[in-house]
């Protein structure tokens, strides 16, 4: 698909997914839930919900955008819910009051229709031009945010998920996909080198050939202590949660040599406080006086999806990281 609009050469912003459930999103959820509306039913009203976060992107500048994930009630169950093989769980307690209904792998998994290409398209298709991030759930969060019950075996059951979710993405590449996004938020729970080496193999699986950018999305837990074993993964690019952690990871990409391109968090997604211009302006200051990667390498956006904070707050953020990222490119 041919663009009109021109990606900034440095520092060009974007956001890791989610966005505030606005419009009719979360009351279509519930009724799909109820088997009130169908599949296609549930999209089509999803619509509106869509346009309404591509609009709120538009108006704060983002120049690589997602759909806002409004169709997904949660990043593991979503997928599980579409996926062969898996069955309705009951509820777990992740933390605070939030709670979700942990999937359970009955039979083998495999993909058996397009899951969200429907809400990337119509995204792209209102973007004015600017790219969408093609945005899945990865295999090892999806293994360890279900229970199985069938597999018996953590890599015969990922190198399953792996499969379907390439299916899954060969059908955005078909249409021209550009930034291919893996979400692996469980990785950093489980720091060790096994676990890394598991999603390194799952992740060939799922990157092998592809010629669309690639990325893989870590937030929070130990990333420190995972850096060394993820630096040779087959991807372009890691997105990692900074601000949040007071960008304590920085001392050790420089000390291990990073040299992939940077998904650089600089908004705190757990905060209602809006960072200011000169704070964002500050952090990618930061990134650049260590000499870690050049500015072309350097992708600001905020630490993980926005879906926790309200509307405005999200807004505020966003544009305030547009506007910091445009004074650092005269800058550096």
């Amino acid at each position: 698909m041919s663009h009109s609009y021109s990606v900034p050469k440095k520092f060009p912003t974007t956001v890791v997914g989610s966005y505030p459930k606005i419009g009719p999103a979360s009351e279509a959820i519930k009724k799909r839930r109820a088997g009130e509306i169908s599949e296609e039913e549930f999209h089509r009203i999803a619509r509106e919900s869509i346009r309404m976060v591509v609009e709120d992107y538009l108006w704060a500048g983002v120049d690589i955008i997602s759909d806002g994930e409004q169709t997904r009630e949660d990043m593991v169950v979503y997928f599980a819910e579409r996926l062969e093989g898996y069955r309705e769980g009951d509820w777990v307690r992740v933390f605070d009051n939030v709670y979700f209904r942990k999937p359970i792998v009955a039979e083998r998994v495999r993909w058996v229709r397009p899951m969200i290409i429907e809400d990337w398209e119509y995204a792209r298709s209102i973007s004015a031009g600017r790219p969408v991030k093609f945005i899945i759930t990865g295999p090892y969060t999806m293994l360890e945010w279900s229970f199985d019950l069938h597999y018996g075996d953590r890599r015969e059951l990922i190198f399953d998920l792996a499969r379907a979710i390439r299916r899954e993405i060969d059908e955005a590449l078909a249409r021209g996909a550009e930034y291919i996004q893996v979400d692996e938020p469980a990785l950093s729970t489980r720091p060790f080198k096994e676990e890394a080496e598991l999603l390194k193999e799952a992740l060939d699986i799922i990157f092998k050939g592809v010629g669309a950018k690639r990325i893989v999305h870590i937030c929070y837990g130990e990333l420190e202590r995972i850096l060394p074993y993820i630096l040779d993964y087959p991807v372009d690019q890691f997105d990692l949660e900074m601000k949040n952690s007071n960008f304590r990871l920085l001392p050790y990409l420089k000390e291990y040599g990073y040299d992939k391109e940077i998904g650089y968090g600089v908004i705190d997604v757990h905060s209602f406080q809006v960072e200011s211009v000169g704070e964002v302006k500050e952090a990618i200051d930061r990134l650049m006086k260590m000499d870690i990667v050049g500015p072309e390498k350097v992708y600001v956006d905020p630490d993980c999806g926005l879906k926790r904070l309200p509307r405005d707050v999200a807004r505020a953020k966003l544009k305030n990281m547009v506007e910091a990222a445009r004074l650092a490119r005269e800058e550096w």
